[in-house]
């Protein structure tokens, strides 16, 4: 009888396959890669065509003796590694590895691990793509040049353990981009006006939003003008001028894809992009269901399609017109519009059965996995049904020479709104109006409410917007989020709190080292433009080494310039004033994990560190103290008071020595200019040239 051998990447997917396959066939995991580029060397021979000199990664070599023992036995070899360039990268790997060249050895993936899918990719056999592979050897090794030419000069100026990559180092440079904004940003005052009128015949009152003038919308942007408003209207005749009615469409989502998933489960479940990964892994991978073995929920979690197969969509049509009614089934559903085909042979993210209900498989899931489960079975759920229509109706009402609106709407045919609403998004039609209301209602007014706000900054990054924005600019691809977010994390240049995201010092320093030595490669477009020639390398239309080849040159440039650079700056330790209390030394400022810390220069054999707190020569606002700059326990900066906890003084911007000259309250630098601190006075004015050379 012949023996074939299936070979996966993970462990987990043995199981599973297994059980769907008869007993001449043997499955055995690889564990991921088997080959590498060494880790201590760039291990890319730059004189040679950038051939690259791969290694056996250390561990890996009684894996690679039991495959070679279960080829020995195998008539026909399948590589089933993952479906991506990096499943096909593994499997090239493998086959190079083992020496599999003259066997009969296949190329067989499939995008969901389901017994149909697996049976199926056995039928239809093929060779490994070489285009995919080359596709991941230039990302590689364009990665690895970054890293391995940069890094090094972050240490020799910095700290050793620090890293510069092609993705995190543009990620981390958005996210400092956007706290200078976030810093710089100053406030505008703007008021809104409500009016509050009675319908007769009525019980419940009107609320109508001020509009602006017959000639159009009118903001106002002071209290003032507010006041001038409410005089010329407090007495006037309120009339209904017209009620347009009307009907809007709102279109179903489409499918998860990599980013969509991980944005959504971020905003509605609160996970970390990490953690939606790790958990869609094993519901991809297979999950023991009771009554079934272990089957794949979900099919594969990286992709950036939202296609659907025929075989899904005619299955998704069938259960919803059996559970929901014919009325709610979509014929066709929309088309994501983006120009980049970027892993386009795949799906998106679905349930591998849209029958396998979250309830039927709720007692075999934990809880993350049920909640993460429940949440793409609704939303491909959703993406099959049709959309919502709500009957809307809008009132303008004049008063005088201003005029109000009021609008309202309310579900006619709730359509997909049934199964998904997304995070954030509330089901509209709360604001009900009298179903009599019309120009011959007679209205009075009962009380004009005016409220001040203030224009708010942009937000700080989370992962999820974080994750948006680069998937817009179109750096990195769904395999490389997670990776980019988890390492700017661990390095310490970021910081998460409360979701956000915020840049330490350390983080600060490392950006401006790569903004001022490597600003190409910190440069969004050119790191898009890099992501979209690999691409062209995955459709075959450019050979890889000539992008690799292309990009070495000016790397090398950079490099040569910044180490010169680097030799002219003698770094040394800071010397500081503070006396080591422990052996009499003047304590040094080193860098640790946080940023800046004070440290004895005697080390080992004295080991006495302290908190390094800098000095501004501020004066406290509140005490008179000195202000110094501080950290939180994870390592973001601010500005608060020596005498502290003595003293509340806290800022997160750097505090002025000159006061308001509008309120008394103290000023704080936003970008180049003085904003006061008082949120209800919006003060501003330029920073002098003179404050600025004393910087």
């Amino acid at each position: 009888m012949a023996k074939y051998l299936v070979i996966v990447e993970s462990p987990a997917k043995v199981k599973t396959i297994k059980k769907f396959l008869g007993k001449n066939y043997e499955v055995t995991a690889s564990n991921g890669h088997v080959r590498d580029l060494p880790k201590s060397q760039l291990g890319i021979d730059v004189e040679h065509d950038f051939e690259p000199k791969y290694i056996t990664i250390r561990g890996k070599g009684d894996i690679l003796a039991n495959l070679r023992k279960e080829v020995k036995k195998a008539d026909k070899i399948y590589l089933a590694t993952d479906p991506d360039r990096e499943g096909e990268a593994i499997s090239w790997h493998l086959a190079n590895a083992l020496k599999l060249e003259g066997k009969n050895v296949y190329r067989i993936s499939f995008n969901e691990i389901t017994k149909n899918a697996v049976k199926a990719s056995l039928k239809t056999p093929r060779e490994v793509d070489m285009d995919l592979v080359n596709a991941q050897q230039a990302r590689r090794m364009l990665d690895r040049m970054v890293g391995y030419k940069i890094s090094p000069l972050l240490w020799a100026k910095v700290k050793r353990g620090l890293s510069a990559g092609r993705v995190q180092s543009v990620a981390l440079r958005m996210i400092c981009d956007r706290e200078e904004e976030i810093n710089a940003f100053i406030p505008d005052e703007y008021w809104t006006l409500e009016a509050k009128l009675a319908v007769k015949g009525e019980k419940r009152p009107l609320i109508a939003k001020f509009y602006g003038t017959e000639d159009g919308k009118q903001p106002i942007p002071s209290g003032e003008e507010l006041e001038r408003i409410k005089k010329e209207i407090e007495y006037a005749e309120y009339q209904v001028l017209e009620v347009k009615k009307g009907e809007r469409v709102k279109k179903a989502p489409l499918p998860f894809t990599t980013s969509t998933l991980q944005q959504e489960a971020s905003k509605a479940l609160n996970f970390s992009i990490q953690k939606t990964m790790r958990i869609a892994q094993q519901l991809y991978e297979g999950i023991d269901v009771k009554g079934e073995g272990t089957v794949g929920l979900i099919t594969y979690l990286r992709t950036d399609s939202v296609r659907i197969s025929e075989e899904a969509k005619a299955a998704a049509k069938d259960y919803i017109t059996g559970a929901y009614g014919e009325a709610y089934a979509a014929e066709h559903a929309g088309k994501k519009q983006n120009s980049a085909k970027i892993q386009d042979a795949h799906e998106a993210i679905r349930p591998s059965d849209i029958t396998r209900t979250p309830v039927l498989v709720k007692e075999s899931l934990s809880r993350d996995q049920f909640r993460l489960y429940q949440l793409i079975w609704k939303r491909f759920t959703a993406s099959r049904m049709k959309e919502a229509v709500y009957e809307t109706t809008s009132v303008t009402i004049k008063a005088g020479n201003y005029r109000f609106h009021v609008s309202a709407a309310k579900i006619a045919f709730d359509g997909f709104l049934s199964v998904y609403t997304a995070a954030g998004e509330e089901k509209e039609g709360g604001n009900v109006l009298a179903g009599s209301l019309d120009q011959d209602s007679v209205l009075t007014l009962m009380e004009l409410d005016g409220k001040q706000h203030f224009t708010q900054p942009p937000a700080h990054y989370t992962e999820a917007s974080l994750v948006k924005s680069l998937e817009e600019l179109g750096i990195g691809r769904p395999s490389t989020y997670s990776p980019t977010i988890t390492t700017i994390l661990a390095r310490r240049y970021v910081v998460k709190e409360n979701k956000n995201l915020y840049v330490t010092e350390l983080g600060e320093i490392v950006n401006s080292i790569m903004k001022e030595s490597f600003p190409t490669i910190v440069d969004e477009h050119f790191t898009a433009n890099m992501e979209s020639l690999l691409d062209k390398v995955e459709e075959g239309a450019i050979n890889w080494k000539t992008v690799v080849s292309n990009f070495y040159p000016d790397l090398k440039e950079a490099v040569d310039i910044a180490e010169k650079d680097l030799e002219k700056v003698k770094i040394e330790d800071e010397v500081t004033d503070v006396i080591c209390e422990e052996c009499g030394r003047n304590m040094v400022v080193k860098y640790g994990p946080h940023g800046k810390f004070l440290a004895c220069p005697g080390f080992p054999d004295c080991r006495n560190t302290k908190p390094y707190l800098e000095k501004t020569g501020i004066p406290c606002p509140l005490c008179g103290g000195e202000v110094v700059i501080k950290k939180t326990k994870k390592g973001r900066k601010y500005y608060g008071c020596e005498h502290n906890p003595e003293c509340s003084f806290i800022s997160w911007q750097k505090p002025s020595k000159q006061p308001c000259p509008r309120c008394g309250s103290y000023m704080v630098e936003k970008g180049n200019k003085l904003a006061c601190s008082g949120e209800q006075c919006g003060y501003s004015e330029k920073i002098s040239k003179n404050e600025e050379k004393g910087k």
